[in-house]
């Protein structure tokens, strides 16, 4: 698909991803050693090679890792889906690169926030002062970045936040909350324990024993399981991606509840006047499902978390349209935070329309990053992705991209 006019900012676009696609695999990469922060957190710099470096910074916010693994860097998270690398890429582009695992794993947006300007002092102490420092981060990591753009609008000249709760953070508490009561409702028994208070055999045992119970329970109520996702709002594209769906948001339930709690100091799910609507019997779901109340303590620990919206600097925001974990609606949420702050000039938005969380691969990827750079250089851009649902495709190969 094309258009038969591109716009000026269009071709500048195709030139520079022309231009970078060329640089990449020209520049080599080299990491240092990992070290530690005086958070406790693992880090990591990777350089191009000196003819190569343009004197900025990328520093890569990872995203989620559960609290029971050992504090380091999720080298799972550094390949994109199409198995590309994301140090060699940003290196490959002229830019240093540099990664923390943050203080603790589980929710660790705070600390996250933190240990990334900390990065950037101990990256300045050893390399000197970065010509710009620019953050991308998936999901977690995505939080992680637009709070940091919105707090340290001094530090960061641009940022892109992928698949990240940034619309509602208290709303997306409440999304595996929620979809934690309807489980155990339309499928009674099948995971021990309740919303609030995961067991600890059921986390020893997820892989071996109640993910595959599970599994098995949806295959069995095929019915039940297209009711769930439908009162439960988790997006799908194909009646093949319900059981995929389903275990991963119960594995944020089972691996995530525990530690919630504890970060927020109380419980942070709320149900209480919740509405469910679309099963066969939603009179009948309304009174039996389980009611659960907010603690005040977590309530107000939760505002810490959210996002403002107020930007002083580039900021993209990257989502797949059918995202099961994350849902697309936080990109409407963050969306109409930057327009009642009056930064919306400074946001872009791009859905992807596919399946899966974090699903992208490295062209959209770089895309998003090319729209930072166009931005803080002042070249005119578009503050939607709706002008670029024409051309993208071409570019990336990628007709799933869809406009704002």
């Amino acid at each position: 698909m094309s258009t038969p006019h591109r716009k000026p900012w269009i071709i500048r676009l195709l030139l520079l991803g022309s231009a970078a696609t060329a640089a990449f695999g020209q520049c080599s990469s080299t990491c240092a050693p990992d070290a530690k922060q005086a958070s406790g957190a693992v880090y990591r710099v990777c350089m191009p090679q000196p003819s190569c470096f343009n004197g900025n910074l990328v520093i890569y916010a990872h995203g989620y890792v559960d609290e029971f693994q050992p504090v380091g860097i999720p080298e799972d998270q550094l390949e994109f889906p199409d198995g590309s690398s994301v140090p060699k890429l940003i290196n490959g582009l002229g830019f240093a690169f540099a990664t923390t695992s943050y203080s603790r794993n589980g929710l660790a947006v705070l600390e996250g926030v933190r240990d990334i300007r900390d990065l950037v002092n101990i990256y300045t102490a050893r390399h000197g002062a970065p010509q710009g420092v620019y953050l991308v981060g998936p999901s977690e990591g995505g939080l992680v970045t637009a709070k940091s753009m919105e707090t340290y609008p001094n530090i960061y000249a641009g940022g892109v936040a992928a698949c990240g709760p940034v619309g509602d953070f208290r709303a997306q508490i409440n999304y595996i909350g929620n979809f934690r009561v309807l489980l155990d409702y339309f499928f009674p028994g099948t995971i021990p324990g309740n919303p609030v208070d995961i067991p600890k055999s059921v986390i020893n045992g997820w892989n071996t024993v109640f993910e595959p119970r599970l599994r098995q329970a949806v295959r069995n109520r095929p019915n039940a399981a297209a009711e769930l996702i439908r009162v439960a709002g988790v997006s799908t594209l194909a009646p093949a991606d319900i059981e995929d769906a389903i275990v991963k948001v119960a594995w944020y339930s089972v691996f995530a509840t525990n530690d919630a709690r504890r970060q927020l100091g109380g419980q942070p799910f709320d149900n209480i006047g919740h509405l469910y609507l679309g099963s066969s019997n939603d009179l009948l779901l309304n009174l039996f499902v389980r009611r659960v109340a907010a603690d005040p303590a977590a309530i107000a620990a939760m505002r810490q978390y959210e996002t403002s919206g107020m930007l002083a600097n580039p900021l993209v925001t990257l989502h797949t349209t059918a995202d099961p974990i994350i849902p697309y609606w936080h990109e409407w949420w963050y969306r109409w935070k930057v327009e009642s702050s009056r930064s919306s000039g400074l946001h872009i938005n791009i859905p992807i329309v596919r399946y899966g969380h974090c699903q992208f691969n490295s062209a959209e990827a770089l895309i998003s990053f090319l729209l930072v750079l166009l931005q803080v250089a002042g070249r005119p851009v578009p503050q939607t992705a709706r002008p670029l649902s024409a051309d993208i495709p071409v570019l990336m190969s990628a007709p799933s991209v869809a406009p704002f």
